[in-house]
């Protein structure tokens, strides 16, 4: 099977080169969209990550190019036009679960280190400065943690958090069967009551911008939030009006809905164009990390092993047990 890997980066081309499995892969640095489709040509499947482009055009360019099947090799799939996929005839596998504990651990990792202050104080310590003014946190006992869905990640981030002494509520239309051991509540209420807000629901029509002025003005006075999902969950023009007014008091982000042009790139030694970002990076409260929930090396392998699973079932012709429909 000859496969193109857009979005390839050194561990891939090192942990995918190991588990080829016999497949004829080429390796691309290039994002898929509607300039770089052309390379898939003679391809009869892709192998693409969270901000690779299958939109309509470019999944009829992979379709002419003979492309008849997508690998997602990550969970979420809003980058997909699945409806135009099977219109088409091309066919879309995800990796459903991978590591819930890496994106967890790492929401809680950022809740953490904007409470504490850590990354300030690390900052501080080296310069010889050992002052604690401005470096107050809060105990995290007794505070009420508001989760965006009862998937793997939630629920793992949810059994952390209960483990801190918190009280737990979830927010999700179709919750799972773990998620009744929760208090489950409307979205309203999880904004109204939340101290702590993490969210790991996936990015859809409902779900888009699900932080934006009107969530921001019923939240608890400088509560927290912290996304790990997708960066189009949270409005970030939104964010820094409620982070100016001090209704928003911390802010940690994986994500970021225009990320695509800047995460996993070093951009260190040119300008970024992006106003909203970098408004965004100036505030002491908010913290910004490139997209590395995932990377742990327990998720890779899990990433590798199910992308290739899916391959060797399209192959074959068998059941494909991680197909989006």
């Amino acid at each position: 099977m000859k496969i193109a890997f857009y979005s390839s980066k050194q561990y891939d081309r090192e942990l995918f080169g190991e588990c080829g499995g016999g497949h004829e892969i080429l390796f691309l640095k290039d994002h898929l969209g509607v300039e770089t489709a052309g390379l898939a040509s003679g391809f009869e499947v892709v192998c693409v990550f969270v901000n690779d482009e299958l939109d309509r055009s470019v999944l009829e360019l992979l379709y002419a190019a003979g492309v008849r099947f997508v690998a997602l090799r990550c969970a979420g799939f809003n980058n997909v036009d699945i409806v135009a996929a099977a219109e088409l005839g091309i066919k879309v596998a995800r990796v459903p679960s991978y590591s819930p504990h890496a994106v967890a651990e790492h929401a809680v990792a950022m809740l953490l280190t904007l409470n504490r202050k850590t990354h300030r104080a690390y900052n501080r310590v080296r310069e010889g400065n050992f002052e604690l003014n401005g470096l107050m946190g809060f105990d995290l006992v007794g505070k009420t943690v508001g989760v965006f869905g009862s998937g793997q990640i939630g629920l793992v981030f949810c059994q952390i958090m209960k483990g801190f002494g918190c009280k737990v509520i979830i927010c999700d239309p179709c919750p799972s069967e773990e998620a009744s051991q929760y208090a489950l509540v409307s979205r309203e209420e999880l904004f109204s009551q939340a101290d702590i807000v993490s969210l790991h629901c996936p990015l859809l029509e409902e779900t888009h911008h699900l932080y934006a002025k009107d969530a921001f003005a019923l939240s608890k006075p400088g509560f927290t939030l912290i996304n790990t999902g997708r960066g189009g969950l949270v409005n970030a023009k939104a964010a820094i009006d409620a982070l100016k007014s001090g209704q928003l008091g911390y802010l940690g982000m994986d994500v970021y809905e225009e990320e695509k042009d800047y995460f996993f790139s070093d951009r260190s030694s040119g300008i970024i164009q992006d106003d909203v970002l970098m408004r965004l990076m100036t505030f002491p409260n908010v913290l910004i990390t490139g997209h590395q929930g995932f990377f742990t090396k327990e998720a890779l392998q899990g990433i590798v092993e199910t992308t290739m699973e899916n391959i060797a079932a399209y192959a074959s012709r068998d059941k494909l047990v991680n197909e989006v429909k």
